[in-house]
């Protein structure tokens, strides 16, 4: 194992990978709690969509796709809330809709122009080989700007989650709060994109939440054990890749799916266990009754 993972560290491109994975999938964890508790869980899918599209019209023109993308995606999450909020449109419509005619528009230039591109392909499906490092430089200073910000105002964002209209009432700025989150998931779906591709990329929004949740109940539990599931799901998913040749996004999700199940089992058992203990005292009380 030692070996492995030795070899695995000799090669530049993979370190740069782990490096950028790990920051993005703690930034990914972070918010993913919010954004699941708030049931925008699906505003990663349709900013990652935004993102390619963006990213692809970036490429066509030679132009920096991150420094392009990111403000874009950004702008795209505040319509995208703003919608939801005050729209007719339902926020599930409205990201399909937005979500489509972005990824519409990406194929669209990229069959024009380049004809396909395989590097545009790889912010579709992910490639860890993308990761430059400039861009390694970028990600990580964008990622601790993100957890900077959460935990600067992890008690407004927790109050904004749980009862948006009681923290609306004590005086807290729920609007500007749910426009930080809409920003820092986008500034993370961007980072995100070049490893995990723009089809993938909101799994590490939704699984490590949903899987922390089967086991976990207060919100800074679930969003400790999500960190910590993410950046090891992470890990052994980049490790799975290296050993069987596994595209990185696809070996990441897989290693999340199986989480989510372990811990889904592991909270059956806890309930079954408790049953039983349960059961157990309350035979003891009916006997003592008895005597």
């Amino acid at each position: 194992m030692f070996e492995t993972l030795s070899e695995m560290f000799s090669y530049g491109f993979l370190v740069r990978a782990v490096v950028v994975g790990v920051m993005v999938s703690l930034c990914a964890a972070l918010l993913g709690v919010s954004l699941v508790l708030k049931r925008y869980s699906m505003i990663g899918f349709g900013l990652s969509n935004v993102g390619f599209g963006t990213l692809a019209i970036a490429t066509a023109l030679n132009l920096a796709p991150l420094a392009v993308s990111m403000p874009v995606v950004v702008l795209a999450a505040f319509l995208l809330l703003r919608i939801s909020e005050n729209s007719k449109i339902k926020g599930d419509a409205a990201i399909a809709l937005i979500s489509t005619a972005s990824l519409a528009i990406g194929i669209s230039v990229i069959a024009m122009t380049t004809g396909m591109n395989t590097d545009v392909c790889n912010y579709l499906f992910g490639s860890i080989l993308a990761m430059s490092h400039a861009d390694v430089q970028l990600s990580v200073t964008l990622s601790i700007a993100v957890m900077a910000l959460f935990v600067l105002f992890y008690n407004k964002i927790f109050a904004v989650t749980f009862d948006e209209g009681f923290a609306r009432a004590t005086g807290v700025k729920a609007g500007a709060y749910n426009m930080l989150i809409a920003l820092l998931t986008a500034m993370t779906i961007v980072l995100g994109m070049r490893m995990m591709g723009a089809l993938l990329i909101s799994s590490l929004v939704i699984f490590p939440a949903l899987t922390s949740m089967r086991l976990c109940k207060k919100f800074k539990t679930v969003t400790i054990c999500s960190a910590i599931v993410s950046v090891a799901c992470f890990f052994i998913g980049v490790v799975m890749s290296y050993l069987h040749a596994i595209p990185t996004g696809a070996s990441v999700v897989l290693v999340n799916v199986v989480a989510f199940f372990g811990f889904w089992l592991a909270a059956l058992l806890v309930l079954r266990r408790k049953g039983a203990q349960t059961a157990e005292l309350g035979a003891e009380r009916l006997e003592r009754m008895v005597e």
